[in-house]
């Protein structure tokens, strides 16, 4: 598996693991009504799960599942994947930090999503080379 593989999937499952707590936290304040506020963290699970872990560990198994090239480098073009994973997490945090900090913020979410955007840009160029029939 190749390291950038490892890195995103390791992301994603960080991600799933602090969107889950959150989700149960905000359960468990709306069935306990002890912080009534508790929901206005929707946007922010909504982020790590959709986007934090679902797309970023489809992202990582991409990169270790398509076929390697028979030469050198073998996985492609390795610092477009690194860059886009950067700019993917990148995105994912200005969007939580956005609604965590400044509720509301449409510039902040904005950024956020032309980030992602141009990560996944960056994703599909470094694996679309690879994409290719199982007899060649």
């Amino acid at each position: 598996m190749p390291t950038i593989s490892l890195w995103v999937i390791r992301t994603a499952l960080l991600y799933l693991g602090t969107g889950v707590t959150l989700g149960s936290y905000m359960l468990a304040a709306k069935g306990a009504r002890f912080d009534v506020l508790a929901l206005r963290w929707v946007p922010v699970h909504i982020e790590m799960l959709l986007f934090g872990w679902l797309v970023q560990l489809a992202l990582g198994v991409a990169a270790w599942i398509l076929p390697r090239f028979t030469h050198p480098p073998k996985y492609g073009r390795l610092r477009l994947a690194w860059s886009a994973y950067g700019l993917f997490n990148a995105g994912v945090l200005t969007i939580i930090l956005g609604a965590w900090f400044l509720p509301g913020s449409f510039e902040v979410v904005l950024i956020g999503r032309i980030l992602e955007i141009l990560a996944v840009i960056g994703w599909a160029i470094f694996l679309f080379p690879r994409v290719k029939p199982f007899a060649e």
